[in-house]
């Protein structure tokens, strides 16, 4: 996800061609409409700067350009004949976590950092199968034992200076919690986020300090060669490894929904991931409820006037309550 969670991308969009290179034109939009000027000025130079990588690391292009709402990645060959690719983002604290993050790790359950440019913040990663991720596994226990096995190890590391801690992280979420509940039109949604927040609270004096993904879902673990599965895109934060569960939780949230059992199967992810990690229930719940703070507070911030039914379901299967919501 301070960055926010990539947002649940659409399908293919539409590409338009900048001199010479192919920039998608979603990609385009999301800059525009996150960064202003600052974002248009970074993909009018994007064609420009991906020729300077291309050029510097004695790269080819390998195939047609991807992109999410935040980078490109375009296929390429390095000299030796290496598949790898070019991963281009905007400089700010999330890509500089990134690389810190792939350098510590440096390839255990994660892509590998090949190169870097840390001026422009350009990676040069390792190629893995990007049109196979873990959403791919109809069995959710596999696909969740795979993820939760990955998380285990990226979590046994410790963080490394330099990144975000979960404690100011919290701080911040506790001053906001009480202005943000009184925007809520729901008084039950009030109640349920203020008592995320007393969770939290009981929790904040040991925020933790390992290395955290942030953002390991179904969709951010790639099949590989190195490894049968390898996470990707990171978005590294130092703190306690229940901040780390929520988008395993949320992954495929519509098959969820139209299992028609969303409580078991959330609690089936729950128990999975923190047996795993090996940790304390009731304490990886409490930083899981933080996490639904977190992004209620951005929903909020952006004019959400109630909680989201996904934000509910988890909240309730946690703490054993039945559904409030029918069909969340």
């Amino acid at each position: 996800m301070t960055t926010r969670n990539t947002p649940r991308q659409a399908g293919p969009a539409p590409e338009r061609r900048l001199p010479g290179h192919l920039i998608p034109d979603h990609l385009a939009a999301s800059y525009a409409r996150t960064f202003g000027e600052e974002g248009r000025a970074w993909i009018a130079a994007l064609p420009a700067l991906v020729e300077t990588h291309l050029e510097r690391w004695g790269l080819v292009r390998d195939g047609a350009a991807g992109a999410g709402e935040a980078s490109l990645v375009l296929p390429v060959r390095r000299e030796d004949g290496t598949r790898a690719v070019l991963k281009l983002q905007m400089p700010r604290q999330e890509t500089t976590a990134a690389l810190i993050g792939l350098r510590t790790w440096n390839g255990a359950g994660t892509v590998r950092l090949l190169d870097h440019d840390p001026l422009s913040s350009t990676m040069l990663l390792e190629r893995l199968n990007g049109a196979r991720t873990l959403a791919a596994l109809e069995d959710d226990d596999e696909a969740t034992a795979i993820l939760a096995d990955l998380l285990a190890r990226l979590v046994s590391v410790p963080a490394p200076e330099g990144l975000r801690g979960l404690g100011e992280i919290t701080a911040e979420m506790l001053t906001r919690a009480p202005d943000a509940a009184a925007a809520l039109t729901d008084p039950s949604d009030r109640r349920l986020l203020l008592g995320w927040a007393a969770a939290v609270a009981e929790v904040a004096d040991e925020p933790g300090d390992r290395l955290l993904h942030w953002d390991l879902h179904y969709d951010n673990v790639l099949a590989a060669t190195r490894e049968p599965w390898l996470a990707i895109d990171p978005e590294p934060l130092a703190g306690d490894p229940g901040f780390d569960l929520w988008p395993a939780l949320d992954s495929r949230w519509g098959d969820v929904v139209a299992s028609g059992d969303t409580p078991r199967i959330l609690r089936r992810r729950f128990d999975h991931l923190t047996e795993a990690l090996a940790l304390d229930r009731p304490r990886a719940t409490a930083w899981t409820l933080a996490r639904l703070l977190q992004n209620e507070l951005w929903n909020i911030e952006d004019g959400a006037p109630t909680l989201a039914p996904s934000s509910v379901a988890l909240s309730e299967a946690l703490q054993n309550r039945r559904p409030r919501h029918s069909g969340a």
